[in-house]
């Protein structure tokens, strides 16, 4: 790609599977001038310059900031505060902050307040994602035909959020604006409570006997295997998601709750009727899944 880039100086905070499929996606559509990753770990930061991720690499993340134009913060969502409040002190007017966690309404309550005034905050949820994790997953075309959400306040400048509109977009993404709180709705109900389940059903299979636990593993079906893939998912990064989507999380497992008891209920008595029209009803789901582009 020809012309100026988009950012001159962009920092990425922590590099696993999004932030290093940023960097590849902002590398080949020309959209950095310069890219500097900041991490917790000395082997992770040096996978991430030995892949080329970066033009430049630290440990301290108040030098990683200092001359960013645009901040992505790639990290677990329970480090948000001390990551905010680090890096405040360094930041430069006109900044723009933004990141990828998959919650945003706790984003006003963690990270924002630690930021000064002179800097806009975007939060960001790219809607995309795989089993893998760390420096070596990433891929540039991860974000193509997939959803990013942004969730800025009301009175966010309006030039900013274009930017990180702009940035996704260029990285292949459809990019829609939402409220906070209801984005946390949302995804409660087709990331959060998907991968609980998932969660649960491989847990299940982890406490069967032995010999019958191998047989499981042996004979996956598509389903237990689909499942298989989501539970593999960072345990951090999910263990954060549960525990400050609480609220969303719970409301739509009670909710599931009632539909399983009814379910069960249906198989007990063998109401044929009862299941066939549940099963039949939740296929349009799938179809606009598929219509949508998202399968």
């Amino acid at each position: 790609m020809t012309g100026a880039p988009l950012f001159e100086n962009v920092t990425l905070i922590g590099i696993g599977l999004i932030g290093s499929s940023l960097s590849h996606a902002m590398r080949k559509h020309g959209l950095a001038g310069a890219i500097t990753v900041a991490t917790r770990r000395q082997e992770t930061l040096d996978r991430a310059i030995e892949l080329g991720l970066c033009t430049t690499g630290t440990l301290d993340f108040g030098a990683a900031v200092k001359d960013a134009d645009l901040v992505i913060i790639c990290t677990p969502m329970g480090v948000y505060k001390d990551i905010g409040t680090e890096i405040a002190p360094h930041l430069k007017a006109g900044a723009i902050v933004t990141d990828v966690g998959s919650v945003k309404f706790p984003v006003f309550q963690t990270l924002a307040p630690t930021l000064p005034d002179h800097v806009h905050l975007v939060p960001g949820h790219p809607v995309a994602g795989t089993e893998y994790s760390g420096p070596d997953a990433g891929f540039a075309a991860l974000f193509e035909k997939r959803w990013t959400l942004l969730t800025p306040a009301d009175r966010t400048d309006a030039d900013a959020i274009q930017k990180v509109t702009t940035l996704w977009e260029r990285c292949g993404a459809m990019v829609e604006v939402m409220d906070a709180a209801h984005h946390d709705q949302v995804l409660a109900i087709t990331s959060h409570l998907p991968h609980l389940i998932a969660y649960t059903i491989v847990g299940t299979a982890t406490d069967l006997g032995e010999d019958l636990q191998k047989e499981v593993i042996k004979f996956s079906a598509s389903g237990f295997r689909d499942f298989t893939r989501i539970a593999a998912s960072d345990p951090t990064m999910w263990r954060d998601i549960f525990l400050t989507n609480r609220e969303a999380v719970l409301d739509v497992l009670g909710r599931f709750d009632e539909d399983l008891t009814e379910l069960k209920r249906a198989i007990r008595r063998g109401d044929g009727e009862k299941l066939f029209e549940h099963f039949s009803r939740t296929r349009t789901i799938r179809r606009g899944v598929i219509d949508a582009d998202q399968a």
